[in-house]
């Protein structure tokens, strides 16, 4: 049977930006797993000062909202670009590219949206300048 709630710490929960070579710029903890979630993904990113996710990313199905929990910085939605700052709430749709840029103090981000395996896609290139 499964559990009534989980309760787990954020900080606890395994970052994998650091298996993909990205500890120099980002933290990405995507707690689904570890929070027993069925229907519901969850991350927590944290962008170290100055620092920008190192891909955008899109997704076919799943649409998401972000939650800048501390910190200000950019986000950029396919060719627009806008300033964050703490307690905003973006909702994002499935085939927008996204990524974001930390400030001056970084950013912590708190991401959730329906649990859609496999229903994701990189684009390495998407902000380069």
């Amino acid at each position: 049977m499964r559990n009534p709630f989980t309760h787990k710490k954020l900080e606890e929960v395994k970052d994998s930006a650091a298996d993909f070579g990205h500890a120099d710029k980002m933290e990405a903890r995507f707690a689904k797993g570890d929070l027993e979630t069925e229907e519901t993904g969850f991350s927590f990113h944290r962008l170290k000062p100055n620092k920008r996710q190192p891909f955008g990313h899109s997704h076919e199905d799943a649409e998401e909202v972000y939650v800048i929990v501390r910190g200000h910085g950019l986000l950029k939605l396919d060719d627009e670009i806008i300033e964050v700052e703490r307690l905003d709430a973006i909702r994002v749709s499935p085939e927008v590219t996204r990524a974001f840029e930390a400030g001056d103090d970084g950013l912590e981000v708190i991401a959730f949206g329906p649990r859609k395996d496999g229903d994701g896609s990189l684009d390495h290139e998407f902000w380069t300048d």
